[in-house]
């Protein structure tokens, strides 16, 4: 029988967009449905690849030559989809990333259902603003996008508290933070299925949020460490800048991180972000 860990391989070493997400949700759907039946797939173990593979389209570029658009004219808000799909799809990669890398950590059979769920969701929202960007009449690939989407991984790859700790409890974190003020941006365009689509994926990430708290703090436990000095001494070695408010104070709170984790990391009186 073919591992999850195999299984979460295979979607890794897949490079298009859309045939990754197929794979990994056909691949979710069977995790789950064999837990459902009392017939598990073994979690197993298998090497990941570094880094996943990717399609030829985007180009990759610093972080500071991706051209920068206004959300007001619809190329703008065309390429602050185009910069959402590829955050999905590193989200898709991300998460069973550390469904195969982290399998002889000793965690609970919970902790796989969480990320194999993560993964499946991430899949679903980045097929959403694909199909957005189709009906916009562009696609993913059209325009070019942030190469540095990967470091975070790439920097923990043998930390697993410090992967919880940066990805979801500090990236995803941060899509809390920003995601309200793209609903309204599509929604003053009169953009109706973006608004859909972003309302779905403001509601799930709180979960993912949520996972990655709940395992942080539970490694803690484990290990009997504090569970915020932890994370002020893990977001301080692996991310690299201070975390830039305004906060979504309530949706954080609901996911599991009170302000005592982030503003004690957060740069003083911090310009908001442009959000595209």
């Amino acid at each position: 029988m073919t591992s999850l860990a195999e299984m979460a391989v295979e979607v890794l070493n897949t490079a298009d967009g859309r045939a990754k997400t197929a794979l990994g949700r056909a691949h979710a759907a069977a995790w789950f449905a064999a837990r459902q039946a009392g017939t598990p797939i073994p979690v197993g173990r298998a090497e990941p690849p570094l880094r996943p593979a990717r399609p030829d389209r985007p180009e990759l570029l610093p972080p500071r030559e991706v051209p920068r658009r206004r959300p007001g004219s619809p190329q703008g808000r065309i390429a602050l989809l185009h910069a959402l799909a590829h955050i999905e799809l590193n989200a898709v990669d991300l998460h069973w990333d550390i469904v195969a890398r982290f399998t002889e950590a000793g965690m609970p059979a919970g902790f796989f259902d969480d990320w194999v769920k993560a993964a499946d969701e991430e899949a679903k929202h980045f097929n959403l603003i694909c199909d957005c960007l189709e009906a916009m009449g562009s696609h993913y690939g059209a325009l070019p996008a942030h190469a540095g989407m990967w470091r975070a991984a790439e920097d923990t790859v043998d930390d697993l508290s410090g992967r919880l700790a940066v990805v979801p409890m500090v990236l995803e974190a941060r899509g809390l933070d920003v995601t309200p003020g793209m609903i309204e941006i599509f929604r003053k365009a009169g953009e109706t299925e973006a608004v859909a689509a972003l309302e779905v994926i403001y509601a799930e990430e709180v979960g993912h949020v949520a996972y990655g708290s709940k395992w942080f703090n539970w490694l803690c436990g484990r290990s009997g460490t504090d569970p915020k000095d932890e994370f002020h001494r893990l977001v301080r070695t692996y991310f690299h800048g201070a975390l830039k408010p305004p906060f979504n104070e309530e949706k954080r709170a609901e996911a599991g991180l009170p302000p005592d984790f982030y503003w004690p990391l957060a740069e003083a009186d911090a310009p908001q972000e442009e959000q595209a």
